[in-house]
């Protein structure tokens, strides 16, 4: 229940000093409302995790609270944690049309399809939500039914871009509803949490159809050969324009990876994507026509080693290898992270003799997100009491705070928060208030949570340095070794070539277990084992200035 005593509480569970794991809570009186629930990808000292989600705990506490999962667009850095959470809650999830359609797709993978209640809606569409009001505004990004949101709370209003850049030429025609957004800001708006991904970079973003005019120009330099198309599955606009070229150039089009082909088989169900009949084929069909009537479109912009672009250079993938001759165009940019993987997905297409395209050398791509131009005209229509930047590192959060200090906001009144810090909004002002729980959960493979930061130091120390294990064998009855100690490496050195080194560490660990004469007698292995494990560490760092993990193993016969 709403009274004048309630404030408005936003904080973030992600999307704050990184790119990606973007979920916004916002909460009045007892009423929650979460805006997204996104995933981010693992960093390289991250080893063996698959995904990282943002850290539940806060919303699961109060998942009794929880009105609704408002969702802004279908991308993975904004709805791919959303099956991780819901396992723990059960709210509605209000989306549009394609986004509930991708989200579909995961929800199916996930066995969750039949529990979970969503409510599709459209641009331009207002809803009730418990205490709050969420109108839904078009935005254009780089993927279909984006939008931006107006939550409005008894006596406070907060404007959420959502990710966005301002096409004046959108390929499906969609444009951004700036008036909405400068009606609004005539309204008043309190709070403003707008994308900074694209802040360091001046001017004004390039339309999606610059990249449809460039790839038609492919398409007439090129057309005897292949010609091979790796994107974002989710990357609607730019599929149907490399569909458009094609089939301008009386080409036949394969669609390989499984993420894209259940987007393509989404987008063109629900209408996003215009194919004539008899364009597609299958991948096992590339074979039964000329390299002049054949384009791929395929996942692995990004080099993910088991992504369909990936496997095809490295000869791996069962219907499609790269041949000489053959276009290959990479239209992404890299996320922070990958650029080691894409370029050496491109050195061995170079490799296969391939005419590789990439951003960089060629504009095969354009942003989704506002640069500073946009980002000013966005600021000038809203004109907000209060600001918070969202969606971007450190450095993109404090130089939009800048940049909205340029256009006229007071330094106090833009705020830079961490994960888990609350910013409270009333009538009478804004103010830092407390933290939530906040951070980071691993997934790994089937496992979620169970992987923290201690096996990830293990793993590093393994992938760094190698491990040892020492085997000590002990007679029961005596307490005495039965037979020399054993030593087994595995990452560390070659045995065979170490002969010298590991018989010291035999005698060392000898040593160390025969030095322990009253642990053993009364049992004390715990104790024995550290002290093996210590002298074998320090002549390992003496003989060879590395640093082991060590396990010794003290079994009974």
């Amino acid at each position: 229940m709403a009274t004048k005593k309630n404030k408005l509480k936003v904080f973030a569970l992600g999307g704050l000093h990184e790119i990606g794991k973007n979920i916004t809570v916002f909460e009045y009186g007892q009423d929650i409302l979460v805006v997204d629930a996104g995933i981010a990808f693992p960093e390289d000292d991250m080893l063996g995790i698959d995904l990282v989600i943002p850290d539940f705990t806060y919303l699961v506490q109060n998942k009794h609270r929880i009105k609704a999962i408002v969702i802004t667009h279908g991308h993975e850095d904004h709805i791919g944690s959303l099956p991780y959470l819901l396992r723990e809650i059960n709210a509605p999830i209000y989306a549009t049309r394609l986004t509930l359609g991708l989200l579909d797709i995961k929800f199916k993978e996930h066995k969750l399809l039949d529990k979970v209640k969503t409510k599709c809606v459209a641009a331009g569409e207002t809803v009730k939500i418990g205490n709050f009001t969420v109108e839904f505004i078009a935005v254009t990004h780089s993927i279909a039914d984006s939008v931006g949101l107006c939550i409005k709370a008894p006596n406070t209003t907060v404007v959420h871009t959502g990710d966005f850049k301002i096409d004046h030429t959108p390929v499906d025609g969609g444009h951004i509803d700036l008036q909405r957004f400068a009606e609004l800001g005539k309204e008043g708006v309190d709070l403003l949490l707008c994308d900074s991904t694209n802040v360091e970079v001046e001017g004004f973003t390039m339309s999606e159809r610059h990249v449809g005019v460039l790839f038609e120009r492919i398409f007439a330099q090129n057309p005897d050969n292949r010609i091979m198309v790796a994107t974002f599955s989710s990357n609607i606009h730019r599929i149907q324009q490399v569909i458009d070229s094609a089939v301008k150039n009386y080409r036949k089009v394969a669609v390989v990876g499984r993420s894209m082909s259940n987007t393509v088989k989404v987008a063109q169900e629900l209408g996003y994507l215009k194919i004539p009949n008899r364009v597609l084929i299958d991948a096992s069909q590339i074979n039964n026509f000329e390299d002049k009537q054949i384009t791929i479109i395929t996942t692995g912009s990004q080099g993910e080693p088991m992504s369909a672009l990936s496997r095809m250079a490295m000869s791996e993938h069962k219907q499609v290898s790269i041949k000489p001759g053959d276009v290959v165009v990479i239209s992404a940019s890299s996320i922070p992270g990958n650029e080691k993987a894409v370029s050496k997905v491109v050195d061995m297409l170079f490799k296969k003799d391939a005419k590789v395209l990439y951003d960089g050398l060629a504009d095969v791509h354009v942003s989704g997100h506002a640069k500073r131009e946009e980002l000013k005209i966005m600021h000038a229509l809203v004109k907000p009491r209060f600001f918070m930047p969202v969606h971007g590192e450190y450095r993109h959060l404090k130089m939009h705070k800048r940049l909205a200090m340029e256009m006229g906001m007071r330094k106090e009144d833009c705020f830079c928060l961490e994960l888990g810090e609350v910013l409270e909004i009333s009538p009478a002002g804004a103010r830092l208030n407390g933290t939530v729980p906040s951070g980071a959960i691993f997934v790994d493979g089937l496992g979620v949570g169970d992987v923290g930061n201690i096996v990830l130091r293990d793993r590093r120390i393994l992938s760094q340095d190698g491990l040892i294990i020492a085997v000590v064998t002990y007679n029961g009855k005596t307490k005495q070794l039965a037979t020399k100690p054993d030593i087994i490496s595995r990452g560390f050195v070659y045995v065979r070539e170490s002969e010298k080194l590991m018989d010291e560490a035999r005698k060392v660990v000898e040593n160390a277990f025969l030095k322990w004469e009253e642990g053993r007698k009364n049992g004390d292995w715990g104790n024995i084992k550290n002290n093996i494990k210590e002298e074998l560490r320090q002549l390992m760092w003496k003989q060879t200035k590395r640093n082991p993990m060590i396990l010794p193993v003290v079994i009974e016969v």
